[in-house]
């Protein structure tokens, strides 16, 4: 049984093909277009599908999706079997949920720390008990440069290359801000990270998103490293989980 899983973010969109639990597709894009859809579809003959978005223009996508597959609509009120006491369940985001799903099934009865280095960056805690209850939502790395130049006078928007891993001195004010900026993200997430420590014994720290590979090559000589893990197909695996869960459940 092939699912198609689709989660769209605010800067791409990326699509999954699971057979089962296994992932067997994976693409990233920065446009999603029917004619993509319709090829997987076929190529894999894809049975269920969902889509999580925290975008609105979702329409046409979910078109075809209805008229090719059995589509299911995800929701924050679809559940796995976490207990979930978020308080505003109707603006929980449909990916922080997915996450939680997934992180449920790989890790049960352990404590974990979701970490997504995204446009903004979100901590959410499922503890040993399957116990939800909600985490803190940041500015991600760019949002950071964008607000620095958009509420100063005089300050730049410094372009960030990703694959330039070491923070720089700020010996002038280019690398200044993106002293600032960066080591201020790594010192807000071990901050995170040593608080959940205290009160959640063993805890797992789970790390994915696009800006996820610079987080882990700061971490990868702390003293959090052994705690830490990265996957980055954890929204999906959280969407096909509702799919999968459904299916048992019914067969």
């Amino acid at each position: 049984m092939h699912n198609l899983v689709i989660d769209i973010g605010n800067t791409n969109s990326k699509i999954a093909v699971f057979n089962d639990k296994v992932l067997v597709f994976f693409q990233s894009l920065e446009h999603l277009d029917q004619q993509v859809l319709t090829t997987l579809i076929e190529e894999y003959q894809i049975v269920n599908s969902t889509v999580s978005s925290v975008r609105e223009d979702v329409e046409a996508v979910i078109d075809v999706l209805r008229a090719k597959t059995k589509y299911k609509q995800f929701s924050t009120r679809l559940n796995t079997g976490v207990n979930n006491y978020y308080k505003t369940i109707s603006t929980l985001g449909q990916d922080r949920w997915a996450k939680v799903l997934a992180v449920h099934e790989a890790y049960p009865k352990q404590n974990c720390l979701i970490i997504d280095a995204g446009t903004c960056i979100t901590y959410d805690l499922l503890n040993n008990e399957g116990n939800y209850y909600g985490g803190s939502i940041s500015l991600g790395v760019n949002m950071r440069f964008k607000a620095l130049n958009h509420y100063t006078g005089k300050l730049p928007l410094v372009r960030w290359d990703k694959e330039m891993q070491n923070i720089p001195l700020g010996t002038d004010t280019d690398t200044a801000i993106a002293n600032g900026v960066l080591q201020g993200v790594i010192n807000e997430v071990e901050g995170f990270i040593e608080l959940n420590n205290k009160n959640n014994k063993e805890l797992k720290v789970v790390i994915t998103g696009g800006d996820a590979t610079f987080l882990l090559e700061q971490l990868k000589n702390s003293i959090f490293a052994p705690q830490i893990i990265h996957d980055p197909y954890l929204v999906l695996k959280g969407l096909n989980e509702v799919i999968v869960f459904e299916y048992v459940q019914k067969n």
